[in-house]
């Protein structure tokens, strides 16, 4: 494996835990980052206030350079005049490195009138304009994968992992479409052009990587991310391949793998740097319910591969020597 990573895309906190502690310990998540050959760790958990300020002592203070604490908003404060800006900026000064903005925002997030809240509402544009001058990059997660969209019947391919998670199909009439969502995702990077926006799990389109490659060509301040999505991109390798050639600075490595765990990693690795064909996107004797087919390694040029894994993320992230990156090329 060429040199040293960075994951942009990982969870290590407690919000997204069944009971509400932490998803793992820290020294665990180490040992397996140690193993897989990840210098930094993005962990995307930190909320706000107190939670935050726990993220940042058990990970960040306590192991310096080896995590990036994102924050996030609380939505509560919409219509609190400059209270999401305020609470950014105190975020920021206790030690936050970016912004996270989770699927919640267009598809279940009301202000207090009820109205849905749309990415481009005017009210995120703010905030997100407010990261820009703060210095803080924003991974944003918009919508969900296509089929979740789409029938809830035998036609729809992730029909397994929606019997298993029934609360994750947005096709009724409750909700926006998949295409609204990603025209006013758009939107909202368009109107903040000094922001650095993150598309996560490969611009929220990993189906459609050609639509991908034109929001990069139209919006200069947009990069993606790979967390979560090698089961969609597995099936494309060649065309995930000409995405990284054509945008090579632009796609950013992250797992979306948690807590992390050193297979998944591995077969990341090998998704990316061989050519092998048919192999399972899970660990074997897993049920693959993102989609029953198989993928294949996209062997990715080696010239291309420490952009990927890590200058790029340096650059957006702002990380470089001081996180003991730069004397591994």
């Amino acid at each position: 494996m060429p040199g040293l990573k960075i994951d942009v895309h990982n969870h290590v906190g407690r919000w997204l835990s069944d009971d509400g502690d932490w998803l793992t310990t820290a020294e665990d998540v180490l040992a397996t980052m140690d193993a897989a050959g990840i210098a930094t760790l993005v962990n995307l958990d930190g909320r706000w206030g107190s939670e935050l300020t726990d993220n940042l002592a058990r990970y960040d203070a306590a192991h310096p350079g080896r995590f990036l604490t994102f924050c996030q908003a609380d939505w509560s404060l919409l219509d609190t005049p400059g209270a999401l800006t305020a609470q950014l900026s105190e975020s920021a000064a206790a030690g936050a490195r970016g912004l996270k903005i989770w699927k919640d925002l267009g598809l279940s997030v009301r202000d207090q009138s009820g109205r849905l809240v749309a990415p481009d509402d005017p009210r995120v544009v703010e905030l997100c304009r407010a990261a820009g001058d703060l210095g803080l990059p924003v991974l944003i997660h918009t919508a969900d994968p296509v089929a979740f969209f789409e029938p809830l019947d035998e036609t729809n391919e992730r029909i397994d992992e929606l019997t298993a998670v029934p609360e994750w199909w947005f096709g009724g009439p409750d909700h926006p479409t998949f295409a609204a969502l990603l025209a006013a995702l758009h939107r909202l990077v368009g109107a903040c052009p000094a922001t650095t926006f993150i598309g996560a799990h490969v611009g929220c389109q990993a189906e459609d990587l050609d639509a991908v490659g034109s929001a990069l060509q139209r919006l200069p301040n947009w990069h993606v991310d790979t967390g979560g999505r090698l089961a969609e991109i597995g099936r494309r390798p060649a065309a995930f391949r000409r995405l990284v050639e054509t945008f090579p600075d632009r796609i950013l490595f992250g797992s979306d793998c948690y807590p992390p765990k050193l297979s998944e990693y591995d077969r990341w690795w090998r998704f990316l740097e061989t050519a092998d064909q048919d192999f399972s996107y899970v660990d074997d004797g897993d049920v693959p319910l993102q989609g029953r087919w198989r993928i294949s390694g996209c062997d990715l040029p080696a010239t291309l591969l420490p952009a990927l894994y890590r200058h790029n993320a340096q650059r957006v992230l702002g990380c470089g020597a001081a996180y003991g990156l730069t004397t591994f090329g």
